[in-house]
């Protein structure tokens, strides 16, 4: 299977998630490649689109090294800590914190993210290769007090299914390709999105709705 582009995809999961049009619901999509996505999906079922930011903290001797992730939320370790300077942690997270705040000013013009309290949140990305950011946006967002947490994407290794199950009221995806090696093999026309891209269309889906 392969979709024309973002736009073809987002709006097979629109139909799939036709369900929450209009309810007290939001799409939430990840940065750059999921807000093509998030884009139509709002527009089709009549809700407000954001965005959720994060971005991986390196172990102090290999920066590549992920020991965890930081969003606006806060930090999230995934590896073991006891050899680690706290103070290293402490630093990088408040740096790495101060530059979520300032792409996510300029992608909303806000500073903060909306409540998700007692909201179905709908996470969306244009595909799921290692799913470390949906899984830290999953979590967060649980975190938040979000009535339910749906994640909907076009294509996925079908190995995500079992990762994410745990962490959502339910997980759609179009397409688990047993030989998936990366999200862009399953687009005709899979362009780069660029910050500006991302600034338009959230004040458009934002225009849109008032």
């Amino acid at each position: 299977m392969m979709f024309a582009n973002r736009e073809e995809a987002a709006q097979l999961l629109a139909d799939r998630l036709s369900d929450y049009a209009s309810k007290n619901s939001i799409i939430v999509a990840i940065p750059r490649g999921g807000v093509p996505v998030g884009y139509i999906i709002a527009k089709s079922l009549g809700l407000p689109l954001d965005v959720f930011l994060v971005k991986k903290i390196g172990h102090p001797q290999n920066r590549e090294y992920a020991i965890g992730a930081v969003s606006l939320e806060g930090l999230s370790v995934d590896r073991e800590l006891e050899t680690l300077d706290p103070a290293y942690l402490e630093q990088e997270c408040k740096r790495i914190t101060s530059e979520l705040k300032r792409r996510y000013t300029l992608f909303t013009g806000r500073t903060a993210m909306p409540d998700f309290k007692n909201k179905s949140v709908i996470l969306v990305d244009d595909g799921i290769a290692t799913g470390s950011t949906m899984m830290l946006a999953a979590k967060s967002i649980r975190r938040a007090g979000a009535y339910k947490v749906i994640i909907a994407v076009p294509v996925a290794p079908p190995s995500a299914a079992s990762l994410f199950h745990p962490l959502c009221d339910e997980y759609i995806c179009i397409y688990e390709p047993t030989d998936f090696s990366g999200v862009g093999q399953f687009y005709e026309s899979f362009p780069q999105v660029e910050d500006e891209e991302v600034v338009r269309l959230l004040r458009l889906s934002s225009q849109e709705r008032t």
